[in-house]
């Protein structure tokens, strides 16, 4: 496996997602996205599989950093998705 194909990297976390492998989707989507940082889909991905995790603070950075890169991707409907899981994640903890 060539360690800077992100195709294959988004096609192992998405195999782990269909298993409910949740970490190691979470890892094989972080690899993807050092390799692509601009691969949109992988990060929506990566934040479904943190939501899953039960990670809900990583997954609401990664959705705002998400939203920044399908915006300068032009991608809405990556843009909406991740906006969704963000708004569906419980607000954090009061300070």
């Amino acid at each position: 496996m060539d360690p800077n194909d992100e195709t294959l990297w988004f096609g192992l976390g998405k195999a782990y997602m269909g298993d409910e492998n949740w970490e190691e989707a979470i890892s094989a989507f972080d690899s993807c996205i050092k390799v692509k940082p601009t691969y949109s889909a992988a990060i929506l991905a990566l934040a479904q599989s943190l939501k899953q995790a039960g990670q809900p603070d990583r997954c609401r950075t990664v959705c705002a950093q998400g939203i920044d890169v399908a915006t300068a991707n032009g991608d809405l409907l990556v843009i909406k998705n991740l906006e969704e899981l963000r708004d569906s994640l419980p607000q954090p903890a009061a300070e």
